[in-house]
């Protein structure tokens, strides 16, 4: 504790949701500390796995999974999951000697945030939605500090006195990525009319299937697309659109930045990490709560942007009437579309990631 190089141990993952936060965390402290070291937890097959080496970052895996709510394999081997992850996190802890535990959400970070409040190390949560997750629920009381996205999201907490409002932190390459370099990533051309589809790094089949109904409207008023189908329906969506052209269409978008550089519009569901990075970059949007969110706080968050007039948001049951004649109507009024950008702006908060950083900092020296 209080070295000059300090170990700072992640964990966070499952969905981009999870991981893109702690990736941005890990980059702010990076910038402070330059000398220090960092290691990152996740689990096999999942998003993490991919992502965390691309970003140049140590990576290990443990054996754990969600709880699901009807009877499966994974259900009756979650509590030898839970031992064998606990072990496992002790096995990392006692090997790596992180200074401080970061988690950021996902039944990932559990064994590893609980480990190391026992060993009485300093842990920290990031929590992003306005209805705190189960992991954060059940540990907010044990970590050392929790940061919130949202001051509702306090209220679901045992303890307040180590909760924090900081915002999502998002990363700094937003924003950065002009609208001509975005378009020529995707190949597409540069100045016709473009929209940016993505469901999360799991996809969305109802959006999918609104965009489908849509394609050859929009090929008939030169609109160009940027579509992440998500990696389960990528194949039926390859297959669906045949030869049409100014599509990029891919199971999952790496660099997003250039993705948001490229837009006019951005469609997209209303998970707490792509609203903080809607906001950042301040794009319009129409947002599509994810209708199945525990506590349905997506709708709550996609509400919030509909109320400031920077998003329509349209729900998955009214998807099939109301998303196409939204999206031209959007497309084909720029002036709309720059003040719902001034107000979706207004909404970000690009300081959240220094500021956790920051303090972060603070509790290793």
């Amino acid at each position: 504790m209080g070295t000059s190089a300090p170990n700072i141990l992640l964990a966070g993952g499952g969905t981009g949701g999870h991981l893109f936060p702690a990736l941005a965390i890990a980059d702010e402290i990076k910038r402070l500390e330059p000398n220090a070291t960092f290691l990152f937890l996740g689990t096999k097959g999942k998003i993490e796995a991919r992502v965390v080496p691309q970003r140049g970052y140590a990576f290990r895996t443990i054996w754990i999974s969600g709880f699901h709510r009807r009877l499966t394999i994974d259900n009756l081997l979650f509590p030898l999951k839970v031992i064998v992850s606990l072990i496992q996190s002790l096995f990392v802890i006692r090997q790596f000697k992180p200074d401080v535990v970061v988690g950021t959400g996902g039944y990932v970070c559990g064994p590893i945030l609980f480990m190391a409040s026992l060993l009485g190390i300093p842990t920290v949560i990031h929590e992003s939605n306005s209805y705190p997750g189960v992991t954060t629920r059940l540990l907010a009381a044990r970590v050392s500090t929790v940061f919130i996205a949202f001051e509702e999201a306090r209220r679901w907490l045992k303890r307040s006195d180590n909760v924090i409002l900081m915002g999502t932190p998002t990363r700094d390459a937003l924003g950065t990525i002009s609208r001509d370099a975005g378009a020529a990533a995707f190949e597409l051309e540069q100045g016709k009319k473009t929209l940016l589809v993505f469901g999360g790094s799991l996809g969305a089949v109802s959006i999918n299937n609104a965009v489908l109904a849509s394609l050859d409207e929009w090929g008939q008023r030169g609109i160009q697309l940027i579509w992440q189908t998500g990696q389960g329906d990528y194949e039926r969506i390859r297959s669906a659109i045949g030869s049409k052209t100014a599509i990029w269409l891919g199971a999952f978008i790496d660099k997003m930045e250039y993705a948001f550089g490229a837009a006019d519009l951005v469609v997209c569901r209303a998970g707490a990490t792509t609203l903080a990075e809607l906001t950042r970059v301040g794009k319009p949007a129409i947002v599509v709560p994810y209708p199945h969110a525990a506590g349905d706080h997506q709708t709550h968050n996609a509400r919030s942007l509909a109320n400031a007039g920077a998003a329509t948001m349209i729900t998955d049951q009214n998807l099939a009437k109301e998303f196409g004649p939204n999206v031209l109507a959007l497309l084909e009024s720029p002036a709309r579309l720059a003040a719902m950008s001034a107000e979706s702006k207004k909404l970000g908060r690009p300081a959240a990631g220094p500021e956790i950083a920051a303090s972060i900092r603070r509790m290793i020296h």
